[in-house]
Formats: C-alpha cells, sequence, structure tokens
C-alpha cells in the first residue's frame, strides 16, 4: 500500500496535488545540538541504521544511496528491487573509511552510537572536518541521555512526534516535500487503525514486555525499557510495559520477568546474527524449556508476539507493529 501511493505521488505532475514548501537552499538545519547548512540535495547518501535507509526509500530516493550498513531485518519487500543496486557497507557498523570513500553528501544515522560523542563509527566533529553533514534521527537524541546505560536513557517517554519531524526534515533538504507529507499522513493513519482495532476492548489489566535479545541465552535478556520507542507502542495500544528501567534495552532477569508474569510476551525476530538469540526460533526453544519461562502465563498460553525487530525501532516499521500488535491483543491470542 505505501508503495503504490509513493510510487503514484512520484508519477503524478505537481500541478494536480497540493503543495507543499519548496525548499529554499542554502537551508539550516538544527539536528541534535548540530546545526546543518545544505547548500543543494545531496546526490549521494550513506545510511547508517535499517530505519533511515528505509524512510529515504518511502520517500523515492533510493537512487540518492550510495552505500547502505546496520541492518537487523532484510528490506521491506516493496523495497528489495531498489536496495539490491545499493551496496551495503556493512551489516552493523562501518568503519569510518568505508562511509567517507563513497564520497556522501550526506550521511544519515539512526543511532546516536553509532555516530555521536562516543560514536563507534565516528563522530559528527569528523564527518564536519571533511565537510559531510551528518543527520541522526531525532528520535534517538530528543529526550535521551545517549552516554548512560549501553542503549541510552530516555529522560521522558518518547514522542511518535520524532518521526514525522524526521520524515519531514528530510524530505525538505532533498526538496521532496510534498512526498514527505504524504509519507506522514500514511503513517499517522496506521497508527489510528491500529488503535481502532481495540476500540471497546478493556486492556486495563494486561501488560506485556518486549525480549529484544540476549547476547547469550543463558544470560540476562535486553528487554524494552519504559519511556522507550517499545514502550510507546504499548502505551498508544493501552497496555502495560513490566519493566520499569528507563534504560532504551535495559538487561533484566528471567526470575525478575516471571514474576512480574506479563500477559504477553513480544520477541525480535531479526535477520541479522550478532548473538545467538538473534534467531527468534532459539528464543522460543528457550521460552518453552527453561524451568522459569515455561511458567509463565503468556508461554503456557500462546501469547507470544513475533515481531520484527526494526519494527520496534523508530522507523516507518514501527507503524506496521503497532498494527501486528493491535490486531493480537484483539483476538486474544498469537497469530497461529
Amino acid at each position: 500500500m505505501l508503495l503504490r501511493f509513493v510510487t503514484l505521488l512520484a508519477g503524478l505532475s505537481l500541478t494536480g496535488i497540493a503543495h507543499a514548501a519548496v525548499t529554499h537552499y542554502p537551508l539550516t538545519i538544527a539536528n541534535c545540538g548540530v546545526t546543518q547548512t545544505f547548500g543543494h540535495a545531496p546526490q549521494r547518501v550513506v545510511t547508517i541504521g535499517q530505519a533511515s535507509t528505509e524512510m529515504l526509500y518511502a520517500l523515492g530516493l533510493g537512487d540518492k544511496l550510495a552505500g547502505t550498513s546496520l541492518w537487523f531485518n532484510n528490506v521491506l519487500p516493496e523495497f528489495k528491487t531498489l536496495n539490491d543496486k545499493v551496496p551495503r557497507l556493512a551489516d552493523n557498523d562501518p568503519s569510518f573509511e568505508a562511509v567517507v570513500g563513497k564520497r556522501p553528501q550526506l550521511v544519515a544515522v539512526q543511532f546516536e552510537w553509532m555516530v555521536g560523542a562516543q560514536g563507534v563509527v565516528g563522530t559528527r566533529e569528523q564527518f564536519n572536518e571533511l565537510n559531510i553533514p551528518t543527520y541522526l534521527l531525532p528520535s534517538d537524541c530528543e529526550g535521551k541521555d545517549n552516554l548512560v546505560g549501553a542503549d541510552g536513557t530516555r529522560l521522558q517517554a518518547f514522542q511518535v512526534q520524532s518521526i514525522y519531524k524526521s520524515v519531514s526534515q528530510l524530505a525538505e533538504i532533498f526538496d521532496v516535500q510534498d512526498r514527505g507529507a504524504a509519507l506522514n499522513t500514511d503513517l499517522e493513519a496506521r497508527l489510528i487503525s491500529a488503535k481502532q482495532q481495540l476500540a471497546g476492548k478493556d486492556l486495563s489489566n494486561t501488560s506485556a514486555a518486549f525480549w529484544f535479545s540476549s547476547a547469550d541465552l543463558e544470560l540476562d535478556p535486553y528487554v524494552a525499557g519504559r519511556q522507550g520507542v517499545a514502550d510507546f507502542m504499548l502505551r498508544t495500544l493501552g497496555v502495560r510495559n513490566v519493566v520499569e528501567s528507563t534504560e532504551e534495552w535495559p538487561t533484566v532477569g528471567w526470575e525478575t520477568l516471571a514474576k512480574a508474569n506479563p500477559t504477553w510476551l513480544i520477541i525480535a525476530r531479526m535477520d541479522r546474527r550478532r548473538f545467538p538469540a538473534d534467531d527468534h526460533q532459539k528464543k522460543l526453544e528457550f521460552l518453552h524449556s527453561d524451568p522459569v519461562t515455561r511458567n509463565m502465563e503468556a508461554v503456557k498460553n500462546n501469547r507470544i508476539i513475533i515481531l520484527d525487530a526494526d519494527a520496534m525501532q523508530a522507523g516507518i516499521r514501527l507503524f506496521r507493529g503497532l498494527q501486528t500488535l493491535s490486531a493480537a491483543f484483539a483476538r486474544g491470542t498469537a497469530a497461529p
């Protein structure tokens, strides 16, 4: 649906649709505490993070990508043909040299721990010294301290408006603001649809926990903390997160999670294999065999939802993830 809409939009004469503002260059954007100026629309972009990659694809800007990196899942099916033409610099974090070697006029980044004060790829200053602008998705910096906790700590609850802001600002940078407005309209419609699926359903006593991965299946799992992106999904649908930490993805022991006994467990499906538990089948095997987890109500009653890992992140997949969760909560059981 989204691809058909964006493709139709790209093929229409702009005289037949409502116009968003035209970008006037030089354009100055304030982004996560850094001011960036663009003299023209970038012609070569490197992305570090799947969310930023798919956002640009959805804006019809795939021909501008000179390289991608940091993938949790395979690309959305509607973008596969396009994505196959774009070099993948790394499945996880690329080197600074690999990014710079693509001569980008913009580096679009999903996480500050990739490009930031302690970025594993580099700092924004390093790119700026080479006159390469960087754009960090606001969802990972606004109301968040990325220097506390492995994946940062939320100082205030994640706001979905930060995703709409990313779409609007990227559309402005590339002078495709009509497409940005159309994409945001589609995303907002998906969010409304997810909430409407649960209209009249009492979820006041329903709780959940997100299991992203584990460094080892014998170690404490990485779960979604309060106030983060995944927690926003639950709050939007009226479901309580049993994890109380404000870290984005803290580790919490299974004994503690079993004591909280969430109504639902939501586990990440990944195509990457950094950790054994990235494989959702191994997660399922663990849940059904471990003496602590197999007695949890969610496990015994098949209330385990499998969700793409990138649907738990601040990107366009989040809205599809909301619809998946809403459908399961409405049925009262996970999809067969």
